[in-house]
């Protein structure tokens, strides 16, 4: 199957490939569950057709790859605090601009008059800082291994510049704790993962071998194509009717064994691993990544002045359950009927990456049980 690198478009391969899933799946003594950790597959899943094409064969649930939609509301409490803060620029990503915290959003505030500016990449917030000297320029972390590098690497330049208005509030998270502690759970009704392919360019395909070690469960990384996703289904199942339990790497264009060891080093340079709290997760040891100390004058946590409150989500709102496959978006009473794009009750509806979001735009697919 490797010729998929090299043609992404064939709808010939694509069919053949298609034909091997069901094939396996056909083998299988009961229709199998695959979670796609990755945020970013959950919403290409749903976007090309796949899951409903597929829908017959196997499930595919939702799991904790969205960053946006895995940020504990507590966070979100704490980057409203800082956008009411007066002469703080606050800059974000678009994502995050709309998740509700207790009481407001940073879209509202925004409209409150708060100076809330969205960015596309900390390299851009950084800007803002030299176009602004006389205020606090906050840029709110949010993400997994992915964008930590380039966090980092604007903190390089800022140190590098003396730029002494620049900060950063790190609510980023590493990946593969919130993996172990999401296949710990014995209620957990999953076959195997659908591994994301951008986190593990930078961290490599090693970081993931626990899954299969730990855990006896065949895990694969794979990237972001309709091609693509339809081959890491494929190995996944392979895997599973040969009773193999590994990592596979059907990825071998970007992600190698080690990762990215210049994205690694600078990551490690700046930040190290705390425990962090995770929407569907909760507390989750050595997930987050704080600033270390002695770059502390960019951290922005100390300019939160008020006491900032512990966030009630909505009682009815099933985000949680569905970031650990618990649940589909279906399966809450809010989805599509009060929770919708235009008025969002949490982050899953809220995010370009999040479950609630793919399945209201793309079609109501699977309503089994999980």
């Amino acid at each position: 199957m490797e010729e998929i690198l090299a043609n992404f478009a064939d709808p010939q391969i694509g069919l053949q490939i298609i034909k091997s899933i069901r094939r396996y799946a056909g083998q299988a003594d009961r229709k199998l569950n695959f979670m796609e950790v990755c945020g970013t597959h959950t919403m290409e899943y749903s976007s090309s057709g796949l899951r409903d094409i597929l829908s017959d064969v196997v499930h595919l649930r939702s799991g904790p790859g969205c960053p946006v939609c895995v940020t504990s509301g507590y966070d979100i409490n704490r980057m409203i605090k800082l956008a009411r803060e007066r002469g703080v620029i606050s800059c974000t990503f678009g994502d995050m601009m709309r998740v509700p915290g207790s009481s407001s959003s940073l879209s509202e505030e925004k409209t409150a008059g708060a100076n809330v500016r969205i960015v596309y990449s900390p390299i851009e917030a950084l800007e803002v800082a030299r176009d602004n000297p006389d205020h606090p320029v906050v840029f709110y972390g949010v993400g997994f291994e992915t964008t930590v590098p380039s966090i980092a690497l604007a903190l390089k330049r800022a140190h590098e510049e003396s730029l002494d208005n620049f900060y950063v509030l790190s609510v980023q998270k590493v990946l593969p704790p919130a993996l172990e502690k999401l296949l710990s759970d014995p209620d957990l009704n999953i076959d195997g993962l659908i591994l994301p392919g951008h986190v593990a360019t930078v961290v490599g395909k090693k970081e993931f071998g626990f899954i299969a070690d730990k855990y006896d469960m065949p895990a694969v990384v794979t990237g972001f194509e309709p091609l693509d996703l339809l081959y890491g289904l494929d190995c996944l199942l392979q895997m599973i009717i040969r009773g193999e339990n590994s990592v596979k790497n059907a990825y071998t264009r970007a992600v190698k064994e080690e990762g990215n060891t210049e994205a690694k080093r600078i990551m490690e340079q700046f930040f190290y691993r705390t425990d962090a709290h995770w929407r569907g997760l909760g507390l989750v040891r050595r997930s987050g990544l704080r600033l270390r100390s002695r770059w502390d004058e960019f951290d922005a946590s100390p300019m939160i002045k008020q006491q900032v409150p512990e966030h009630q989500s909505y009682e009815q709102c099933k985000c949680g359950d569905i970031l650990v496959g618990k649940a589909n978006p279906p399966d809450c009473d809010l989805f599509a009927v009060q929770c919708e794009p235009s008025n969002p009750y949490g982050p899953c509806m809220v995010s370009s990456e999040g479950a609630c979001a793919a399945h209201f735009r793309y079609g109501r697919g699977e309503t089994e049980d999980v």
